[in-house]
């Protein structure tokens, strides 16, 4: 298969070559990373089938009703009739769009101007469920036809199980405003992860690749010896999913996170799959750490998944100070994690091994994992 855009929109750095060269690649790449280190660098994960795997898409659209992807880093839309990382009914379901936006007569905003209506839609898509959700961003708080548009889309696209109208008025690159209108359904759809279920809103924070996800999280859990009484810290833990996962093995997981939505969305689920043994805090993981040692508690396993900036000293000084038995560190920048790995170190913890997850087929990104353990 050939992507038509390749060299325009420049998402996809392998995109037109052989998915195994790929694989080789990052390989490659892996093991001249952690050269010095003298560990075990185990091959990538990838995919069998590397095609239509994103399960969020969103596309922006220009004056003339053609819909877009962003060029890299930039904001020219680039437009497209397919994407080979998209479903084909998430394609499918983008054209109807634009048909029914340009039948209605809904403006499109320019960014220019800062005059229009609709910014831009997502499309989210369980993978397991096979549910989608359609959400029209917009600056206003109403749509013009929304009934009929809802009725058409769901007619042809029974798979459509929600439509969200999300109303952005900020001069922003963020895609989402605050305010919601649900216009069909219950303004979720739901998706099931590793034996737990997840309700997945307009604004949740969600792994994008949901076979790739499952991959990561079996694989990095698998290297803990986690024991029934067990106290895990789930730190940068976004919606909590893998703490969530862990937590039937232990005997309390607390989560970390800073981000006020993302903890809202775990509370969701958390309740949702009855976790009794779950604890959600909204804070930053490298203070509360260090609220943690200031409180004299220890922790069993701390399980780590920062930003591609990594993580902070202070969250490492503060993580060995606790004197857990084992640290998993799930990364998307190998490059920050050996930093990182360095730091640990330093305070005695040691790691042996390197695995990869390719998360992001046919683009630079690599998921690595690692567990260290005092010497």
């Amino acid at each position: 298969m050939i992507c038509e855009i390749s060299k325009k929109c420049g998402g996809c750095q392998f995109i037109n070559q052989d998915y195994q060269k790929s694989l080789e690649y990052k390989n490659s790449y892996m093991k001249a990373l952690f050269k010095d280190f003298h560990v075990a660098i185990h091959p990538i994960i990838g995919m069998h089938n590397p095609y239509g795997y994103r399960n969020k898409v969103i596309v922006a659209f220009n004056k003339n009703y053609e819909y877009g992807l962003y060029q890299e880093h930039s904001h020219h839309i680039v437009p497209y009739s397919y994407c080979l990382l998209h479903d084909e009914l998430t394609d499918s379901i983008i054209h109807k769009i634009a048909l029914l936006l340009k039948k209605y007569r809904v403006s499109i905003y320019d960014p220019r101007t800062c005059k229009g209506e609709i910014r831009h839609v997502l499309i989210r898509r369980s993978y397991t469920t096979k549910q989608y959700m359609i959400v029209l961003v917009s600056t206003k708080t109403m749509l013009k036809g929304s009934r009929n548009f809802s009725r058409e889309i769901v007619k042809e696209f029974p798979q459509v199980k929600t439509i969200v109208l999300n109303t952005n008025t900020r001069d922003t690159v963020v895609v989402l405003g605050e305010k919601e209108t649900v216009l069909y359904g219950k303004g979720f759809i739901i998706d099931y992860l590793c034996d737990l279920s997840f309700k997945i809103s307009a604004k949740s924070f969600y792994q994008i690749n949901h076979e790739q996800c499952e991959i990561l999280y079996k694989k990095a859990l698998s290297l803990l010896s986690i024991r029934k009484e067990d106290i895990i810290y789930d730190t940068y833990s976004g919606i909590g999913t893998i703490g969530m996962i862990a937590a039937k093995y232990a005997k309390r997981v607390y989560s970390i996170e800073k981000n006020k939505q993302a903890v809202k969305d775990a509370k969701i689920n958390q309740a949702f799959n009855n976790l009794i043994n779950v604890y959600l805090i909204q804070d930053d993981a490298g203070e509360y750490m260090i609220h943690q040692i200031k409180q004299n508690v220890s922790a069993d396993i701390i399980i780590m998944d920062p930003p591609r900036s990594g993580s902070s000293l202070e969250f490492i000084q503060a993580s060995c100070q606790l004197g857990p038995r084992e640290i998993l560190y799930i990364s998307c920048n190998p490059e920050t994690q050996i930093r990182d790995l360095k730091n640990f170190k330093n305070y005695g913890y040691y790691f042996r091994d390197i695995y990869s997850v390719d998360m992001f087929p046919f683009t630079n990104g690599i998921e690595s994992i690692t567990v260290l353990r005092k010497h």
